[in-house]
């Protein structure tokens, strides 16, 4: 009995060794987007202000929980007339909808540094699973803070249609499939 309290004691101790929280990287990171446009081309566009929290207790991150805010507002297309399109009720909504969430339920490994993300994604006042791909770049230092620092992409699709974006614009005028690719470098605190 003993040894299995000692065992127990040392398990614990050794999880909150290795559990880690990070915190994103707003310089080294970029949320971007493309759709198509005409049946002929991509656009896209990124998110300004993003926030996004990750814990893992595992170094290779394979467990773990990952959320994700982005302030609709900060929407850039590099064109100003289709951002406040795309901020208006014909799209996000954002006076109404200001947020876009992500919390992840679980990550499952695919194969070697690449694992598929599934959560819970919040837009336009809907909510609805997603399943994401996430590719685990590494963890080092960064040479001039001397941080821990650990790099991800993450890619996915969404259905505008499954979050009632942007129903008065049908394809071929505006594809149905947004494609999601972020690069993101989070932080050890």
């Amino acid at each position: 009995m003993k040894k299995i309290i000692i065992a127990c004691g040392l398990l614990l101790t050794v999880s909150s060794v290795f559990a880690q929280n990070w915190s994103y990287d707003k310089v080294h990171s970029r949320v971007g987007f493309t759709i198509n446009f005409l049946g002929i081309t991509d656009v896209g566009g990124s998110f300004q202000t993003v926030n996004a929290s990750v814990t893992a207790a595992k170094a290779d991150f394979s467990d773990a929980s990952i959320q994700f805010t982005s302030d609709v507002k900060s929407i850039n297309t590099e064109f100003d007339q289709r951002d406040e399109v795309l901020k208006s009720a014909d799209f996000f909504d954002a006076d109404k909808y200001a947020q876009i969430t992500f919390k992840s339920t679980g990550v499952k490994r695919i194969k070697g540094n690449v694992y598929s993300v599934s959560g819970d994604l919040t837009m336009h006042g809907l909510t609805k699973p997603v399943d994401l791909e996430m590719t685990y770049n590494g963890t080092t230092t960064d040479p001039f803070n001397k941080k821990t620092v650990a790099g991800f992409r993450l890619t996915g699709s969404i259905r505008r249609s499954d979050f009632n974006l942007g129903a008065g614009f049908p394809a071929p005028t505006l594809g149905d499939v947004a494609h999601l690719d972020a690069n993101i470098m989070l932080n050890a605190n």
